[in-house]
């Protein structure tokens, strides 16, 4: 019998022809650790460092915007041009055994008034709440053109650093995902009023990408499995989306779901996720029967017997593993020898209500900064503490997840 840490390490071959040494990724998470100036701090470096030496086949950065006019959260990194290439370089030669993987973004009306008092989004559809997400300005068509010409650009220079591929972010309501859904995508014009149209420019951000970078370049793209909101892109949709994706040669599409207005992964699990411990196994059971390009699914695994049976069932190839890697940086290594599981993982929010989840992210996001700086974690953190360093660093914070991922 296959036990779980045989199953997580298998190696896996990418449609590139790229070599992930195990089947556990470090999936993205918003380090908010970038200078002043953009570029990639040492601290950054600190901390990908103690990733890369932590086991995963896989780590992917949070998330790097590719225009410093329209940024998520202050502290973004940013990739526009080779001005800072040499800390791109830097930053990539942290990458232990496995492969270090950028994702990219741009926030479209995710883009709070403290970094981006003009954001621009598929249709000017606003974020509430509007007294920290300033309302949107539909992009023209010459803007589209540009943003799909950064992302493309921010890839080539990755590459170029040495990173081993790139994740487009298209979840979690960043503006891939809003081109995506009916909900903030109003556009009557080549960019959206039918569900082919609608993903016209997830598919021109990964083909423009392809063409910067060759094909033996990793290229990955993180997808909703639904928005969970009135309106929002639904399941069957993304299924189509996803087959158009895999033959437009996509090498890893990971599944994730919600937006900042429906933040699904943070807050009480149903029963059902419980039991099987990942927040989206079913809608990943659907879509392997879409696609055969390898699934990546983050969110909620706690033991390895539970991520054991999610890749045995074909359903999954790579389990993401975002939070836990906060505070259990070497986990994946230990799961490889046998671990049961996350050991230190904790409700730090239970308590606080609806901006519970929100405190859990800045919490979790210390916890990354402490790392940064060379220390341990420390999963004794009061969330009281959480709260007042996030309250002093950024008050929006508590109104703005920082998911990165």
């Amino acid at each position: 019998m296959t036990t779980p840490a045989e199953l997580l390490a298998r190696p896996l071959v990418l449609p590139c022809g790229q070599v992930l040494p195990n089947r556990l990724a470090k999936a993205a998470l918003s380090e908010a650790m970038g200078t002043a100036a953009g570029a990639p701090s040492p601290a950054l470096n600190t901390l990908f460092a103690r990733w890369a030496a932590g086991g995963a086949g896989l780590v992917i950065t949070g998330n790097v915007m590719v225009d410093r006019r329209q940024q998520g959260e202050p502290g973004n990194v940013v990739l526009e041009d080779e001005r800072h290439l040499a800390a791109f370089q830097a930053w990539a030669a942290v990458k232990g055994q496995g492969r270090l993987w950028m994702q990219l973004n741009h926030p479209g009306r995710q883009a709070p008034r403290i970094v981006a008092p003009e954001p621009i989004a598929p249709s000017a559809v606003p974020l509430e709440p509007t007294s920290v997400f300033a309302p949107p300005r539909a992009m023209t068509e010459a803007e589209i053109d540009d943003v799909v010409l950064r992302f493309a650009e921010a890839a080539r220079v990755a590459q170029l650093a040495g990173f081993d591929g790139v994740q487009i972010h298209g979840a979690h309501g960043y503006l891939v995902s809003q081109f995506l859904s009916p909900r903030t995508n109003l556009r009557t014009d080549a960019w959206g009023g039918t569900p082919a149209k609608r993903r016209r420019f997830a598919l021109a951000v990964v083909e423009a990408v392809r063409a910067a970078t060759g094909p033996r370049f990793a290229l990955g793209i993180k997808l909703n499995s639904a928005d969970f909101q009135r309106g929002g892109i639904e399941e069957e949709e993304t299924l189509d989306l996803l087959a158009a994706l895999e033959a437009a040669g996509v090498d890893l599409m990971e599944i994730s779901g919600g937006t900042y207005e429906r933040p699904v992964m943070m807050g009480a699990q149903r029963a059902s996720t419980r039991e099987r411990e990942a927040y989206f196994l079913d809608f990943a059971e659907r879509a392997r029967t879409a696609v055969r390009t390898p699934l990546m699914l983050t969110g909620g695994f706690r033991t390895a017997l539970g991520m054991g049976a999610a890749l045995e069932s074909g359903a999954v190839d790579v389990i993401g593993l975002g939070r836990p890697l906060a505070i259990e940086p070497d986990l994946p290594a230990r799961l490889l020898n046998g671990a049961e599981g996350v050991e230190r993982t904790r409700d730090v929010a239970q308590g606080w209500g609806r901006f519970g989840g929100f405190l859990e992210i800045a919490w979790h996001a210390q916890q990354l900064q402490r790392m940064g700086r060379g220390l341990d974690p420390d999963p004794d953190r009061a969330m009281w503490v959480a709260a007042a360093v996030s309250l002093l660093d950024n008050g929006f914070s508590l109104m703005s997840p920082r998911r990165g991922g």
